[in-house]
């Protein structure tokens, strides 16, 4: 996402908590690295922050040495990480009391996505920022909308979320049913792929997940934490999750089992002979 950034031509100064890949980003893109969070976003106009949960989120924005420690007012932050609503509530406050301004803005399409910069962006916050960060939330997204105020982008990833667990447990039973059916599976996503079973999931999964092919993709370790914040939410405004919090259990068994860091496709792994 930095990289797409420094091609479309803006001065990128990277942060990392890895310093060696902040080192490797600036020798294959340009621009500059800093040691700190706040080194990084002084003097900025625009701070995007993508990292792990609402700790590592607190960590790189609010701490001593966070971004908001060296923003000054006019700038604006974007936080692309998957984390919780209330904590998007809490960054926009803090920000807002420097009179920064604020987006939280979830990102959907995964490691592939990022790299192609056609990912999906979910948008929460005032509007006047919303439309000062979309140009440059373009040069990574092919999608991006602003869908209401502070937390609203997170809750909307949460919808995502939820849509996406019951899907590949799901596609995961379909694929499984084909294999011991004898049918080819290939001849059979093609063709039910053009109705109403069709889905990205289909389309970009089913051949990895027939194959047993795993090592890429977004790590079940991170679905996990993500349906953990649907979960919590869902309990917060009395919304039922029955099919989401199954699936959950399904994935943390493979988590026991050492598959953390296994794509979140690889749910169809529990349903084979072991």
């Amino acid at each position: 996402m930095a990289g797409h950034l420094q091609t479309a031509g803006h001065d990128v100064t990277v942060y990392n908590r890895t310093a060696a890949r902040a080192e490797a980003w600036v020798e294959e893109h340009g621009g500059s690295q800093a040691p700190t969070p706040a080194a990084a976003a002084e003097g900025a106009e625009f701070v995007m922050v993508c990292v792990g949960d609402d700790p590592d989120v607190r960590a790189v924005t609010t701490a001593a040495d966070g971004a908001l420690s060296t923003m000054g007012p006019g700038s604006v932050l974007v936080d692309h990480t998957t984390a919780s609503a209330d904590l998007a509530q809490e960054v926009h406050a803090a920000a807002a009391a420097l009179g920064v301004g604020f987006v939280d803005a979830p990102i959907s399409g995964g490691q592939a996505g990022a790299e192609n910069g056609v990912l999906t962006v979910m948008c929460g916050g005032e509007s006047a920022d919303f439309d000062r960060a979309a140009p440059l939330i373009a040069a990574y997204s092919r999608a991006c909308r602003l869908l209401g105020g502070p937390g609203s982008g997170q809750l909307t990833k949460m919808v995502n979320q939820i849509c996406i667990a019951g899907l590949i447990q799901g596609l995961s039973e379909g694929l499984d049913f084909a294999i011991r059916a004898g049918l080819n599976v290939g001849e059979v996503v093609e063709t039910i792929s053009k109705g109403a079973a069709g889905s990205w999931q289909m389309e970009n999964r089913s051949q990895t997940m027939a194959d047993r092919q795993f090592d890429h993709g977004f790590a079940l370790d991170w679905m996990r934490k993500d349906l953990g914040i649907c979960l919590a939410q869902a309990e917060r405004i009395g919304a039922h999750l029955p099919v989401t919090a199954l699936v959950d259990q399904f994935y943390a068994r493979l988590q026991h089992q050492g598959h953390g860091r296994w794509d979140s496709s690889s749910l169809i792994e529990l349903l084979r002979d072991n």
